[in-house]
């Protein structure tokens, strides 16, 4: 029998009733008629100490499935006399807001059950976040809660507290919300060896996995689960991801997309929004940024001021919700972000519009329909946003996508097809991370003494470190105990004792703990960049913004332009730019990227367009096929097959198995646009290849822009780029990278993070916190410290490694490599006069700043005319 299986049969009701305690038998079919799919496939297994993950869409009871052996189990010890005062299960999830919800809908179940039962049955349940108060944490220590609902943070703080860890010595249930939210990021890998921590001392634990609509599922079961002996543990999947019904839409406020002016396709979109808004109770817009989410909320507050006229501060004198609108996005204040919360749950909302905000299952309420701002980028985020609606199990969640150019169009509806037909793109899980483990080691240390033979095994349990070196393992080991000497001069010390000849380790120094327990976790902090010219301050920067920068991009600032030049510490160098547009827009740190799947689907789809064109198939044909393969009205398959044609009789059509690489000219002189259909995240790394592989053959700086859908190369002078792209080899790309990365912006920003991660740069010592300007320029001369030590030393490697794994997408930029070579993928040069109609939305990038929305969609219909007289010339 396979570690990791699929529930294939869901238990019988007559089985799971008869384990259920008489009380809350008849708790629950007081407040449920029936029980759930999740919850006949997932209770028994519970109850029979099974690890699980369930992984079904938003509002599929996956809370209860996984709570109610375990109520069934403390009411049953309640009644028997014999509940112990201790922790039976450990509940965790990705958000603070997520957890009140979950308390609120333990202790009212607890509630309404002692009531039938007539008596207090004395189950405790409690929350522990940074939010709570030392009073209460003081209390939990004294008399702990039967259920503790905590985040991945917290946790690794109390499995490191002497008073409260006696508590957890013995935990039945682990339960992780919301897992493959946590997976994909160092918040999981931190996650993943906190469990193996608290599994070390209750053996017996039993893991629960919740999770929405994610690929592979096996993966994150993995990741739940853990290794032993290389192997993965013992977990029994239940999927139920496509129980709900969908309905699903792509939308265009306008039949033609190119010939339209402006005003009509912006007045036409938010009357598109508005006509849905009206036509429903309640509706969530969902937009890829924080501007736009204020963009679209105070658009339609003008533009119908008398149907949404409430700002959140007047919710509570509204009569009625009809008219309630509010922006949720991570910007806003927390109390802001909980009033909107409230009033959506309470009904005195009509509409709500945030970014990725409210994106996870905090309960906000019924919403009847979701809407979608352009393209999600992912299939799986698509329905999850789209899950919010119809909340409840037997409800059909119901989205819309608006899109507004033809680009948004076809990757809406790839987009779509994909997720009717249930293909999820890959969820990626950081391994490895070598700074997270120096953290872990610094925490497990406090527990007490252990051998690093055993702490070594313990390590490799958790699935991201089921493939650690032993050498990078005893790296980071001898870092810990101040082996490294000069390090002190950095103010570096010991963190850990270590005894070579016993292999022995533990707490060092009174001030350990204090250090551990407020310098602990994974994200680290941000602050603006002030941006100069000279001594004169011109403005801020996002530092997310500012990582992406090379010298030489172009940005706009306060309606300016500047050139970048280098940052040092929180401050960035630049001039005026008045010639050049931008090569970099301001939303550029706040894009989501494509994924390497979707964007792998969308390539199929031009593959298949280009094969029909290319054997004569007529208008009609091709729109038969369009119809056929894509769940899209006929206006937008028109437009779909107008789009290609354009591109098929001008130049050529880029695939998954074709890189057109298109040698063109614009306002600005001779530019070279890749068409690499493979998503940012591979784009980013590919282009900077490029553009190392240019300045070492060539010595010349080239400007590069990248986007999903490709990259735009120009240089100073005419060079062969060709010849620089065919010098990298899939074998030599991590070298290369490497090397290109070693002096960027975002080499230095991500290393400062790993650093403050690893402990060697403290944020919170002996009471003061140091400012991220000091922690910046402390991590620079660090840098400089650790490759005198050893150039590849751990935490150097490691913020190599997130930046070419976790930002950027090496790997999958290494096989498109491997295909190039093999000639899987065909890559083959085209010369053209002015742009082609792919290559449009590519150049136009750099000039969104400089352009009105207006402006853009005029420069785009005169582009598409052009083209049109081209090929009219052509034929």
């Amino acid at each position: 029998m396979p570690n990791i299986e699929f529930m294939q049969e869901p238990h019988k009701k007559k089985d799971l009733i008869k384990v259920l305690n008489p009380l809350v038998k008849k708790w629950f079919f007081k407040r449920f008629k029936e029980f759930s799919l999740p919850q006949l496939y997932g209770v028994m297994e519970i109850h029979s100490r099974s690890n699980i993950l369930v992984s079904a869409p938003t509002g599929a009871t996956k809370t209860l499935t996984s709570f109610l052996a375990i109520l069934n189990e403390l009411v049953d010890n309640a009644e028997k006399g014999i509940l112990e005062d201790r922790i039976y299960a450990v509940y965790m999830s990705p958000l603070k807001a997520l957890n009140n919800d979950i308390q609120k809908n333990l202790v009212e179940p607890l509630k309404e059950i002692e009531e039938l039962a007539g008596k207090d049955l004395g189950i405790r349940v409690a929350v522990r976040t940074g939010d709570t108060t030392p009073y209460e944490k003081q209390k939990m220590s004294k008399k702990s809660p039967h259920i503790l609902i905590t985040t991945p943070e917290s946790l690794a703080i109390v499995l490191s507290s002497v008073k409260f860890i006696e508590h957890l010595r013995d935990v039945q249930y682990c339960i992780i919300d919301e897992i493959h939210a946590l997976a994909d990021s160092k918040r999981g890998v931190h996650l993943s060896l906190s469990i193996e921590r608290l599994s070390r001392m209750a053996s017996h634990m039993t893991r629960i996995g919740l999770s929405a609509t994610v690929a592979p599922i096996e993966e994150i079961a993995k990741f739940l689960v853990g290794f032993k002996d290389g192997k993965p543990n013992r977990c029994k999947i239940i999927d139920v991801q496509f129980i709900k019904d969908l309905d699903l839409r792509v939308l265009s406020p306008l039949k033609d997309l190119i010939n339209t002016t402006p005003e009509e396709t912006h007045e036409a979109m938010y009357k598109l929004i508005d006509k849905l808004i009206q036509s429903h109770k309640s509706t969530l817009i969902f937009t890829n940024t924080r501007a736009a989410t204020e963009r679209v909320v105070d658009h339609l507050k003008n533009k119908f001021p008398k149907r949404y006229t409430a700002d959140i501060g007047e919710l509570d004198d509204l009569k009625s919700s009809a008219r309630g609108i509010a922006a949720h996005h991570g910007s806003l204040s927390k109390e802001h972000r909980f009033r909107v919360e409230e009033s959506l749950r309470q009904g005195n909302l009509k509409t709500v519009v945030c970014s990725t905000s409210l994106e996870l299952g905090i309960d906000i309420g019924y919403i009847d329909l979701v809407i979608l701002l352009s393209s999600p980028k992912s299939v799986a985020r698509a329905l999850q946003r789209i899950g919010r609606s119809g909340h409840k199990l037997h409800e059909k969640a119901k989205g819309r996508l608006i899109v507004l150019d033809r680009d948004d169009l076809i990757e809406c509806s790839v987009l779509l097809k994909s997720a009717i037909e249930k293909d999820i793109d890959k969820i990626h899980i950081p391994t490895g991370a070598l700074d997270v483990l120096a953290q872990q080691i610094a925490g497990i240390a406090l527990e007490g003494k252990i051998n690093i033979k055993d702490l070594f095994r313990l390590v490799k349990q958790s699935y991201c470190y089921k493939d650690l070196k032993k050498k990078d393992f005893q790296q980071i080991i001898d870092y810990l105990a101040g082996k490294f000497i000069s390090l002190e001069d950095r103010h570096i010390y010991a963190r850990i004792w270590y005894d070579e000849e016993t292999g022995m380790i533990g707490k060092k120094g009174r001030m350990a703990r204090v250090i551990y327990m407020t310098n602990i976790g994974t994200i680290p902090d941000e602050s603006f960049i002030t941006v100069k010219i000279g001594t004169q301050t011109i403005g801020h920067l996002d530092e997310g913004f500012v990582e992406k920068l090379k010298p030489g991009d172009v940005f706009v600032l306060g309606g300016d332009t500047y050139t970048f030049k280098y940052s040092r510490g929180m401050v960035a160098q630049v001039t005026a730019s008045t010639q050049r547009p931008p090569t970099v827009p301001s939303w550029f740190s706040e894009m989501l990227p494509l994924s390497f799947d979707l964007a792998d689907q969308i390539g199929n789809f031009r593959r298949l367009m280009n094969e029909k064109f290319s054997v004569g198939r007529n208008k009609k044909e091709v729109i038969e096929f369009i119809l056929d393969y894509l769940y899209v009205d006929k206006n937008a398959a028109n437009a779909v097959y107008e789009y290609m044609k354009e591109q098929y009789e001008f130049s050529e059509i880029p695939s998954n198995t074709r890189i057109i690489v298109e040698h063109t000219q614009d306002a600005r002189g001779p530019v070279t646009v890749f068409h690499t259909l493979f998503g940012r995240r591979v784009n980013d790394c590919l282009s900077r290849a490029v553009a190392f592989s240019a300045s070492r053959t060539f010595h010349k700086d080239v400007e590069i822009g990248i986007n999903d859908n490709g990259f735009t190369v120009r240089t100073p002078a005419k060079i062969d780029i060709m010849k620089a792209f065919n010098r990298i080899k899939s074998d030599e790309l991590r070298k290369v990278m490497e090397f290109a990365i070693e002096k960027t912006e975002v080499m230095k920003r991500r290393f400062r993070h790993c650093a403050t991660r690893s402990l060697m740069i403290l944020r919170n010592y002996k009471g003061r916190q140091k400012r991220v300007g000091r922690q910046q320029v402390g991590s620079m001369i660090l840098m400089a410290a650790l490759k005198r030590i050893d150039p590849n030393f751990s935490i150097l490697k490691e913020g190599r490694r997130e930046v070419l794994e976790d930002l950027m997408d090496i790997d999958n930029t290494k096989k498109i490599l491997e295909g190039i070579e093999n000639k899987d993928i065909k890559i083959e040069e085209t010369t053209t006069q002015m742009p082609s109609p792919f290559a449009f939305n590519l150049i136009l990038q750099g000039y969104t700043d400089i352009l009105k929305m207006e402006d853009k969609i005029e420069f785009l219909r005169r582009m598409h005319n052009n083209v049109l007289a081209k090929i009219s010339l052509k034929k």
